[in-house]
């Protein structure tokens, strides 16, 4: 089983200027939409949210604090779950941490200046309790960061859990947006196609691009520097089809995000397109229904006596 690279100093990959574009009729509404949130998520395989499903996507996250379950140094020691599960990896010092406390909504994770900080795989409860008594129907994990202050041992026992582990439904791998692909990102994607690893690519920290020089948020800004986003995403996404690994390549869908800059308040850019497409690949992105009542129908047949069995 492969291990994951370690390395000191992580080198940018030299990116053909090639520019995968949308379709016609997805830049179209793009360039029409009022929503900002369209501006920051590209889709080839995929179809963007609904500003309906996005709410959703919300609420499913923020209805109830997050658990925090468990931290192991070792797949071996991981307990068995029984729900789905994602889990978030990048480089040190990609925003990892930060990124999944504006998707859960709480400082579930430590986040610090210094890579290297995060030295254990990390497992947190989301969405409240589930049928079967299990404290969330979804597990959120927040994985050790790769490349520089990294060690090897980490690396290994994150690729015994990647493969191992029937409940993954997808890993979402985090990309600097100034700095996009470095080597120890591509050693790690090559990775998940070789090993068949349902894998999703994510931007983060986009508000450098789009507000820069710590320029305040604004949409006129964020359709300005629209394009240079998507020509980024774009790029990316051509130079990872173009790799020679045999196996499913990552999903045709790259997301933006920030966890710094918002346009409406406590709405932070991107993370409801995320939140979303983690329901959509749990198979939790479905509204649940309450069977329908039943109270009337049986009051119509009249009272049955009391007895102490229950009759199927």
């Amino acid at each position: 089983m492969k291990a994951l690279p370690v390395l000191k100093r992580a080198q940018p990959i030299s990116i053909a200027c090639s520019r995968r574009h949308l379709s016609s009729r997805e830049s179209a509404k793009a360039a029409v939409s009022p929503d900002p949130e369209s501006l920051l998520s590209f889709h080839w395989d995929t179809v963007p949210p609904t500003s309906k499903q996005r709410r959703h996507a919300e609420q499913f996250f923020l209805r109830q604090a997050p658990k925090i379950l468990y931290s192991s140094s070792t797949f071996l020691n991981v307990p068995k779950g029984k729900v789905p599960e994602v889990a978030f990896l990048g480089r040190s010092n990609v925003g990892k941490s930060s990124l999944l406390n504006r998707l859960t909504g709480k400082n579930i994770c430590h986040t610090s200046r210094n890579p290297g900080r995060t030295k254990t795989m990390n497992f947190f409860a989301v969405g409240g309790e589930d049928e079967e008594g299990s404290p969330g129907r979804l597990t959120v994990l927040d994985m050790p960061g790769y490349g520089h202050k990294s060690r090897t041992e980490w690396g290994e026992e994150i690729m015994k859990y990647l493969v191992g582990r029937r409940q993954l439904s997808r890993a979402f791998v985090l990309l600097d947006t100034m700095h996009g692909l470095k080597r120890s990102d591509e050693a790690l994607l090559q990775a998940l196609r070789e090993n068949a690893i349902s894998h999703q690519v994510i931007l983060s920290k986009v508000d450098r691009l789009l507000f820069p020089n710590n320029r305040k948020a604004s949409k006129q800004l964020l359709e300005r520097h629209a394009e240079s986003l998507q020509e980024r995403a774009g790029s990316i996404s051509t130079h990872l089809d173009a790799l020679d690994v045999e196996g499913p390549k990552p999903l045709g869908e790259i997301l933006a995000c920030s966890t710094t800059a918002s346009l409406e308040r406590g709405h932070f850019l991107g993370i409801n397109n995320l939140r979303w497409s983690i329901l959509a690949a749990t198979g939790l992105h479905e509204v649940r229904r309450q069977p329908p009542a039943v109270t009337s129908t049986l009051e119509s047949l009249g009272p049955k006596p009391a007895t102490g069995e229950v009759s199927f």
